[in-house]
């Protein structure tokens, strides 16, 4: 098991996710989501692959979190042919290391065979260097078809979802897919302000 670097996560997961898998988190687009990205790459080396923002801005981030993050390498995504540039960078990723890609809804809008070839060679990349993959996808208006694909060739899916009532926020971390360990059964509630935490806070009624 690799530890995620999240205490919560771990907690919840026995200790980590295993080396060699691909992760699918899932959030809506106006939630917190990427403070559990930027809290990933403070367990071990990241290359942190932005398909919409600039690498500065994504930097520029990860470095104002107060959160605990590490020092990743931020790249953009080049938008002529985004399969072809991931798949150059994925083939020198280092032993034991996590990918993010930010959001993958960009390379789930190549045709499907096209993708399904790289969900593929992304996982033969993750078991060869015993790394973790983690792809946020935005569950927005305009959801890529090949979402089904992310989530069905993934290992594991994580599913974040935000709530807005009355005065009060709540978001909630369903774990509902985990090969080679055990799906949760139940929604962890998370605080999203400065770091991921467990939310103590009493329930929406």
């Amino acid at each position: 098991m690799l530890p995620t670097g999240i205490d919560v996560l771990d907690r919840k997961l026995s200790g980590g996710i295993p080396a060699g898998s691909v992760v699918a988190i899932t959030a809506p687009p106006a939630s917190q989501s990427e403070l559990l990205l930027y809290e990933l790459t403070a367990s071990r080396v990241t290359l942190y692959l932005s398909t919409q923002r600039s690498a500065e801005a994504v930097q520029d981030a990860i470095d104002r979190t107060p959160a605990r993050t590490g020092n990743a390498t931020v790249r953009r995504i080049d938008a002529d042919a985004p399969l072809d540039h991931v798949n150059r960078l994925i083939r020198a990723l280092p032993e034991g290391s996590n990918l993010i890609v930010d959001p993958v809804d960009v390379l789930e809008r190549e045709g499907v065979s096209r993708y399904q070839h790289f969900m593929n060679t992304l996982q033969t990349a993750m078991v060869n260097t015993g790394s973790l993959a983690f792809l946020h996808g935005l569950d927005g208006r305009a959801v890529p078809d090949n979402r089904d694909v992310t989530a069905y060739m993934a290992d594991a899916v994580f599913e974040l979802e935000t709530r807005v009532s009355g005065e009060a926020i709540e978001n909630r971390l369903a774990v509902p897919k985990f090969r080679g360990s055990s799906a949760l059964d139940e929604t962890i509630k998370l605080s999203l302000e400065e770091r991921v935490e467990i939310d103590t806070s009493r329930d929406i009624a």
